[in-house]
């Protein structure tokens, strides 16, 4: 319960020295070119989130960051030659969801 209490506390804390101007990030509309305008932190989130949402129940709680880095390298270089496309239109055809 302790450990439990600490992780949920951390992570209220990383979350909470991120900017307030980034409260709500609607992904359905963000197009390419915003997401690699956003900054390290919100690319960051959104590369694990989208990772995890692409695995959907498929997999165990495991990270390979191997594959992570790699899937993190084919989406920039997609979103950098299609900047207006959306980036859950990138994120089909990057992670084949």
């Amino acid at each position: 319960m302790k450990t439990t209490f600490s992780l949920l506390f951390a992570a209220a804390l990383s979350l909470s020295s991120m900017p307030a101007h980034a409260t709500k990030l609607d992904l359905a509309t963000m197009s390419c070119k915003q997401f690699l305008e956003s900054g390290d932190d919100t690319i960051k989130m959104v590369l694990t989130w989208m990772d995890g949402w692409y695995k959907g129940d498929e997999e165990n709680a495991i990270i390979d960051t191997n594959v992570f880095v790699e899937n993190a390298k084919q989406f920039g270089s997609y979103c950098g030659k299609n900047p207006n496309v959306s980036i859950v239109t990138a994120a089909d055809e990057v992670l084949g969801k």
